[in-house]
């Protein structure tokens, strides 16, 4: 039987999938339904103009990484790209980090935490264990 700490932890973890989960799906599902807005994200910060059905489709395969990684499947490969993903947006974004009190910059940094806990929740990735599709390999299963 799991001790209550184990519990709150799994407990903590699966809190914490889900609500980033749902911070990404806003995103992705943007680029799906109004890509449009999308694609003013890429002019500024990825130096891109993507077509309206490259972006749909950029939408989508996003949408299905974070209904994954909401659902605890493939625990390495979801996590870690949301992971890599992120991090490579908010180190695009830095400019407006270092300047956070000019313009609306200041929102830039929620996706400091956001970032901080998804490198949590990929080292812990093997204890998010509570409401899953499947559970996470053994250790000795599944290397680091």
């Amino acid at each position: 039987m799991r001790s209550d700490t184990d519990r709150r932890l799994a407990l903590s973890l699966a809190v914490a999938r889900l609500a980033t989960g749902a911070f990404f799906l806003v995103w992705s599902l943007e680029k799906v339904i109004a890509p449009e807005l999308a694609r003013g994200v890429y002019t500024t910060f990825y130096f891109s103009n993507p077509t309206d059905t490259m972006i749909i489709a950029m939408g989508i395969v996003q949408t299905a990484f974070v209904l994954a990684f909401m659902a605890g499947l493939f625990r390495r490969w979801t996590y870690g790209a949301l992971l890599l993903m992120h991090a490579a947006s908010v180190t695009l974004s830095s400019a407006r980090l270092i300047d956070p009190f000019t313009g609306p910059n200041q929102l830039f940094w929620a996706g400091v935490p956001v970032l901080a806990l998804l490198f949590a929740l990929y080292l812990l990735r093997d204890e998010d264990t509570m409401f899953v599709l499947r559970p996470a390999a053994k250790p000795s299963q599944e290397s680091p």
